[in-house]
Protein backbone atom coordinates (compact mmCIF):
# COMPACT_ATOMS: atom_id res chain seq x y z
CA UNK A 1 0.00 0.00 0.00
CA UNK A 2 1.71 3.55 -1.03
CA UNK A 3 1.69 5.41 2.55
CA UNK A 4 -1.25 6.56 4.47
CA UNK A 5 -2.69 8.04 1.60
CA UNK A 6 -4.56 4.95 0.26
CA UNK A 7 -4.34 3.19 -2.55
CA UNK A 8 -3.29 3.52 -6.34
CA UNK A 9 -4.72 1.81 -9.41
CA UNK A 10 -3.08 1.49 -12.82
CA UNK A 11 -6.29 1.49 -15.33
CA UNK A 12 -5.80 1.19 -19.15
CA UNK A 13 -8.54 1.80 -21.76
CA UNK A 14 -10.23 0.07 -24.65
CA UNK A 15 -10.55 -0.17 -28.52
CA UNK A 16 -11.69 2.96 -29.44
CA UNK A 17 -8.73 4.82 -27.70
CA UNK A 18 -6.32 4.42 -30.62
CA UNK A 19 -5.24 7.12 -32.47
CA UNK A 20 -2.94 7.69 -35.20
CA UNK A 21 0.21 9.18 -33.46
CA UNK A 22 -0.35 6.68 -30.41
CA UNK A 23 2.89 5.95 -28.53
CA UNK A 24 5.21 7.66 -31.23
CA UNK A 25 7.00 10.08 -28.37
CA UNK A 26 7.71 7.06 -26.08
CA UNK A 27 9.66 5.29 -29.20
CA UNK A 28 11.35 8.42 -29.99
CA UNK A 29 12.45 9.16 -25.83
CA UNK A 30 12.65 5.31 -23.99
CA UNK A 31 14.65 2.59 -24.94
CA UNK A 32 12.13 -0.05 -22.99
CA UNK A 33 9.29 1.70 -25.18
CA UNK A 34 11.42 1.16 -28.63
CA UNK A 35 11.67 -2.58 -27.38
CA UNK A 36 8.88 -3.48 -26.97
CA UNK A 37 7.01 -2.06 -29.68
CA UNK A 38 10.00 -3.46 -31.98
CA UNK A 39 9.37 -6.72 -30.26
CA UNK A 40 6.07 -6.90 -31.38
CA UNK A 41 6.71 -6.53 -35.09
CA UNK A 42 9.18 -8.86 -34.75
CA UNK A 43 6.65 -11.60 -33.03
CA UNK A 44 3.82 -10.55 -34.93
CA UNK A 45 5.13 -9.76 -38.57
CA UNK A 46 3.64 -6.65 -38.75
CA UNK A 47 5.44 -3.16 -38.68
CA UNK A 48 4.02 -1.61 -35.34
CA UNK A 49 5.57 1.63 -36.08
CA UNK A 50 3.90 1.87 -39.47
CA UNK A 51 0.43 1.15 -37.65
CA UNK A 52 0.72 3.33 -34.75
CA UNK A 53 2.50 6.23 -36.04
CA UNK A 54 1.33 6.81 -39.62
CA UNK A 55 -1.94 7.53 -40.81
CA UNK A 56 -3.87 4.61 -42.15
CA UNK A 57 -6.54 2.60 -42.33
CA UNK A 58 -5.63 -0.41 -40.36
CA UNK A 59 -5.49 0.74 -36.95
CA UNK A 60 -9.23 0.95 -37.14
CA UNK A 61 -9.48 -2.36 -38.14
CA UNK A 62 -10.48 -4.81 -35.21
CA UNK A 63 -7.90 -7.43 -36.25
CA UNK A 64 -5.23 -4.41 -36.18
CA UNK A 65 -6.87 -2.54 -33.78
CA UNK A 66 -6.04 -4.95 -30.64
CA UNK A 67 -2.45 -5.37 -31.16
CA UNK A 68 -1.81 -2.09 -31.51
CA UNK A 69 -3.42 -0.54 -28.39
CA UNK A 70 -2.06 -3.09 -25.87
CA UNK A 71 1.13 -2.62 -27.41
CA UNK A 72 1.50 1.27 -27.37
CA UNK A 73 -0.35 1.12 -23.70
CA UNK A 74 2.30 -1.80 -22.35
CA UNK A 75 5.33 -0.06 -23.86
CA UNK A 76 4.04 3.35 -22.06
CA UNK A 77 3.56 1.32 -18.70
CA UNK A 78 7.21 0.01 -18.78
CA UNK A 79 8.89 3.48 -19.82
CA UNK A 80 7.18 4.77 -16.83
CA UNK A 81 7.61 2.18 -14.40
CA UNK A 82 10.21 4.51 -12.53
CA UNK A 83 8.54 7.40 -12.18
CA UNK A 84 5.02 6.12 -11.46
CA UNK A 85 3.62 5.64 -8.29
CA UNK A 86 3.69 1.07 -8.01
CA UNK A 87 0.42 -0.05 -8.30
CA UNK A 88 -1.89 -1.87 -5.81
CA UNK A 89 -4.61 -2.66 -8.23
CA UNK A 90 -5.15 -2.92 -11.47
CA UNK A 91 -7.94 -2.77 -14.24
CA UNK A 92 -8.32 -2.22 -17.72
CA UNK A 93 -11.59 -1.25 -19.95
CA UNK A 94 -12.42 -4.78 -22.37
CA UNK A 95 -8.87 -5.27 -24.49
CA UNK A 96 -7.18 -2.94 -21.66
CA UNK A 97 -7.84 -5.74 -19.33
CA UNK A 98 -4.57 -7.83 -20.75
CA UNK A 99 -2.44 -4.69 -20.14
CA UNK A 100 -4.04 -4.73 -16.63
CA UNK A 101 -3.34 -8.41 -16.05
CA UNK A 102 0.57 -8.16 -17.85
CA UNK A 103 1.29 -5.26 -15.24
CA UNK A 104 0.03 -7.55 -12.35
CA UNK A 105 2.48 -10.03 -12.94
CA UNK A 106 0.08 -12.64 -14.82
CA UNK A 107 1.68 -12.87 -18.19
CA UNK A 108 4.19 -11.82 -20.42
CA UNK A 109 4.13 -8.98 -22.87
CA UNK A 110 5.07 -11.15 -25.46
CA UNK A 111 2.23 -13.50 -24.66
CA UNK A 112 -0.10 -10.55 -24.31
CA UNK A 113 0.37 -8.84 -27.84
CA UNK A 114 0.03 -12.60 -29.71
CA UNK A 115 -3.19 -13.30 -27.74
CA UNK A 116 -4.54 -9.80 -28.52
CA UNK A 117 -3.65 -9.81 -32.05
CA UNK A 118 -5.61 -13.29 -32.57
CA UNK A 119 -8.37 -12.57 -30.00
CA UNK A 120 -8.84 -9.12 -33.20
CA UNK A 121 -8.96 -11.05 -35.53
CA UNK A 122 -11.79 -13.85 -33.80
CA UNK A 123 -13.87 -11.17 -32.77
CA UNK A 124 -13.38 -9.73 -36.32
CA UNK A 125 -14.35 -12.83 -37.87
CA UNK A 126 -17.07 -13.95 -35.14
CA UNK A 127 -20.06 -12.06 -37.27
CA UNK A 128 -19.92 -11.30 -40.91
CA UNK A 129 -19.34 -7.40 -42.06
CA UNK A 130 -22.02 -4.94 -41.04
CA UNK A 131 -24.13 -7.51 -39.64
CA UNK A 132 -23.20 -6.39 -36.05
CA UNK A 133 -23.41 -3.27 -34.31
CA UNK A 134 -23.04 -1.00 -30.92
CA UNK A 135 -24.55 2.54 -29.91
CA UNK A 136 -22.88 4.30 -26.73
CA UNK A 137 -26.52 5.71 -24.95
CA UNK A 138 -26.55 8.96 -23.04
CA UNK A 139 -28.73 9.74 -20.29
CA UNK A 140 -30.38 6.62 -19.06
CA UNK A 141 -29.85 4.12 -16.40
CA UNK A 142 -28.96 0.32 -16.39
CA UNK A 143 -32.55 -0.02 -15.42
CA UNK A 144 -34.24 1.92 -18.21
CA UNK A 145 -32.16 0.32 -20.50
CA UNK A 146 -32.92 -3.13 -19.52
CA UNK A 147 -36.72 -2.23 -19.43
CA UNK A 148 -36.54 -0.66 -22.80
CA UNK A 149 -34.65 -3.17 -24.99
CA UNK A 150 -36.49 -5.97 -23.21
CA UNK A 151 -38.12 -8.45 -25.77
CA UNK A 152 -35.79 -7.30 -28.74
CA UNK A 153 -33.78 -10.27 -30.18
CA UNK A 154 -30.05 -10.13 -29.68
CA UNK A 155 -29.74 -6.63 -28.32
CA UNK A 156 -27.45 -6.82 -24.98
CA UNK A 157 -25.70 -4.30 -22.70
CA UNK A 158 -22.06 -4.10 -23.50
CA UNK A 159 -20.80 -1.46 -21.26
CA UNK A 160 -22.11 -0.19 -18.08
CA UNK A 161 -18.92 3.23 -18.56
CA UNK A 162 -20.01 5.46 -15.94
CA UNK A 163 -23.24 6.56 -14.89
CA UNK A 164 -25.47 8.13 -18.00
CA UNK A 165 -23.64 6.12 -20.48
CA UNK A 166 -24.29 2.83 -21.47
CA UNK A 167 -23.41 1.07 -24.50
CA UNK A 168 -25.85 -1.47 -26.42
CA UNK A 169 -24.63 -4.58 -28.76
CA UNK A 170 -26.55 -6.35 -30.78
CA UNK A 171 -27.27 -7.10 -34.60
CA UNK A 172 -27.85 -4.46 -36.58
CA UNK A 173 -31.78 -4.11 -37.03
CA UNK A 174 -31.78 -4.93 -33.19
CA UNK A 175 -29.80 -2.04 -32.07
CA UNK A 176 -31.25 0.28 -34.41
CA UNK A 177 -34.77 -0.84 -33.11
CA UNK A 178 -33.85 -0.55 -29.19
CA UNK A 179 -31.96 3.23 -30.58
CA UNK A 180 -35.75 4.17 -31.76
CA UNK A 181 -37.24 2.50 -27.98
CA UNK A 182 -34.37 4.30 -26.32
CA UNK A 183 -35.43 7.44 -27.62
CA UNK A 184 -39.01 7.58 -26.40
CA UNK A 185 -37.99 6.60 -23.25
CA UNK A 186 -35.99 9.73 -22.62
CA UNK A 187 -32.76 9.24 -23.81
CA UNK A 188 -30.60 12.55 -24.64
CA UNK A 189 -28.69 10.81 -27.29
CA UNK A 190 -28.27 7.46 -29.12
CA UNK A 191 -24.89 7.17 -31.07
CA UNK A 192 -23.65 4.37 -33.15
CA UNK A 193 -20.07 3.19 -32.55
CA UNK A 194 -17.17 2.90 -35.16
CA UNK A 195 -16.75 -0.94 -34.21
CA UNK A 196 -17.03 -3.34 -36.88
CA UNK A 197 -19.00 -5.97 -34.57
CA UNK A 198 -21.52 -7.02 -31.83
CA UNK A 199 -19.14 -7.07 -29.50
CA UNK A 200 -19.49 -8.11 -25.90
CA UNK A 201 -22.93 -9.94 -26.67
CA UNK A 202 -23.58 -13.73 -26.89
CA UNK A 203 -22.45 -13.57 -30.67
CA UNK A 204 -18.89 -13.62 -29.64
CA UNK A 205 -19.26 -16.65 -27.71
CA UNK A 206 -17.15 -18.74 -30.53
CA UNK A 207 -14.70 -16.38 -30.44
CA UNK A 208 -14.15 -16.82 -26.60
CA UNK A 209 -13.84 -20.66 -27.34
CA UNK A 210 -11.34 -20.01 -29.95
CA UNK A 211 -9.55 -17.62 -27.33
CA UNK A 212 -9.34 -19.89 -24.64
CA UNK A 213 -7.93 -22.26 -26.79
CA UNK A 214 -4.45 -19.85 -27.64
CA UNK A 215 -4.70 -19.36 -24.04
CA UNK A 216 -4.29 -23.11 -23.35
CA UNK A 217 -0.40 -22.55 -24.65
CA UNK A 218 0.45 -19.48 -22.79
CA UNK A 219 2.52 -19.53 -20.19
CA UNK A 220 0.35 -17.70 -16.91
CA UNK A 221 2.73 -16.29 -13.93
CA UNK A 222 1.17 -15.49 -10.41
CA UNK A 223 -0.04 -11.95 -9.75
CA UNK A 224 1.95 -9.75 -7.81
CA UNK A 225 -0.94 -7.89 -6.93
CA UNK A 226 -4.63 -8.21 -8.13
CA UNK A 227 -6.75 -6.91 -11.05
CA UNK A 228 -10.54 -6.12 -10.85
CA UNK A 229 -12.17 -8.35 -13.97
CA UNK A 230 -14.53 -6.54 -16.32
CA UNK A 231 -16.62 -10.02 -15.84
CA UNK A 232 -17.84 -9.68 -12.03
CA UNK A 233 -16.10 -6.27 -11.49
CA UNK A 234 -14.08 -8.10 -8.24
CA UNK A 235 -10.90 -8.61 -7.66
CA UNK A 236 -9.09 -11.68 -9.12
CA UNK A 237 -6.12 -12.60 -6.86
CA UNK A 238 -5.80 -16.25 -8.59
CA UNK A 239 -4.41 -16.35 -12.07
CA UNK A 240 -5.87 -19.88 -12.55
CA UNK A 241 -8.94 -18.23 -12.94
CA UNK A 242 -7.79 -15.52 -15.78
CA UNK A 243 -8.24 -17.98 -18.32
CA UNK A 244 -12.05 -18.54 -18.54
CA UNK A 245 -12.82 -15.46 -17.34
CA UNK A 246 -10.77 -13.71 -20.26
CA UNK A 247 -13.08 -16.40 -22.38
CA UNK A 248 -16.23 -15.41 -20.95
CA UNK A 249 -15.37 -11.34 -21.00
CA UNK A 250 -15.55 -11.32 -25.03
CA UNK A 251 -18.96 -11.81 -24.94
CA UNK A 252 -20.41 -10.84 -21.41
CA UNK A 253 -21.31 -6.98 -20.25
CA UNK A 254 -18.25 -4.76 -19.48
CA UNK A 255 -18.87 -3.59 -15.98
CA UNK A 256 -16.58 -1.06 -15.86
CA UNK A 257 -18.65 1.48 -13.57
CA UNK A 258 -19.32 -1.38 -10.97
CA UNK A 259 -15.19 -1.87 -11.56
CA UNK A 260 -14.13 1.24 -10.62
CA UNK A 261 -16.99 1.70 -7.27
CA UNK A 262 -15.23 -1.72 -6.11
CA UNK A 263 -11.77 -0.55 -6.33
CA UNK A 264 -13.14 2.79 -4.47
CA UNK A 265 -14.57 0.87 -1.97
CA UNK A 266 -11.35 -1.29 -1.57
CA UNK A 267 -9.84 2.11 -0.82
CA UNK A 268 -8.10 3.36 -4.22
CA UNK A 269 -7.84 7.25 -4.30
CA UNK A 270 -5.38 7.99 -7.26
CA UNK A 271 -6.45 6.34 -10.53
CA UNK A 272 -3.88 6.66 -13.14
CA UNK A 273 -5.05 5.82 -16.58
CA UNK A 274 -2.18 4.72 -18.91
CA UNK A 275 -2.97 5.07 -22.91
CA UNK A 276 -4.24 7.25 -25.69
CA UNK A 277 -7.07 9.41 -25.11
CA UNK A 278 -8.71 10.54 -21.70
CA UNK A 279 -11.66 7.77 -22.05
CA UNK A 280 -11.13 6.57 -18.62
CA UNK A 281 -10.61 9.37 -16.82
CA UNK A 282 -13.70 10.93 -18.24
CA UNK A 283 -15.64 7.89 -17.30
CA UNK A 284 -14.10 8.65 -13.72
CA UNK A 285 -15.02 12.32 -13.23
CA UNK A 286 -18.81 10.95 -13.04
CA UNK A 287 -18.24 8.32 -11.22
CA UNK A 288 -16.81 9.47 -8.20
CA UNK A 289 -15.94 13.33 -7.91
CA UNK A 290 -13.20 12.04 -4.84
CA UNK A 291 -10.80 10.32 -6.10
CA UNK A 292 -7.56 11.87 -8.27
CA UNK A 293 -7.36 10.94 -11.90
CA UNK A 294 -3.79 11.27 -13.55
CA UNK A 295 -4.24 10.85 -17.50
CA UNK A 296 -1.07 9.79 -19.04
CA UNK A 297 -1.41 9.84 -22.93
CA UNK A 298 1.41 11.43 -24.07
CA UNK A 299 5.74 11.88 -22.63
CA UNK A 300 5.07 15.03 -21.64
CA UNK A 301 1.90 13.99 -19.38
CA UNK A 302 4.86 12.82 -16.55
CA UNK A 303 5.23 16.47 -15.25
CA UNK A 304 1.57 15.70 -13.72
CA UNK A 305 3.11 13.52 -11.52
Amino acid sequence: MSGSTGKTAWIFPGQGAQKCGMGKDFYEQSQTARDIFDEASQILGIDMKKLCFEENERLDQTEYTQAALVTTCLAMAEALKSSLPVPDVTAGLSLGEYCAITEAGGMRIRDAVTTVRKRGIFMQNAVPDGKGAMSAVVGLSGEQIESAIEGIGDVFIANYNCPGQIVITGYQEGVEQASQRLLEAGAKRVLPLKVSGPFHSPMMREAGEKLEQVMREIEWTPLRIPYVTNVTAEPVEEITRTKELLREQVASSVRWQQSMERMIADGVTTFIEIGPGRTLAGFLRKISRDVKVINIAEWKDQQKL
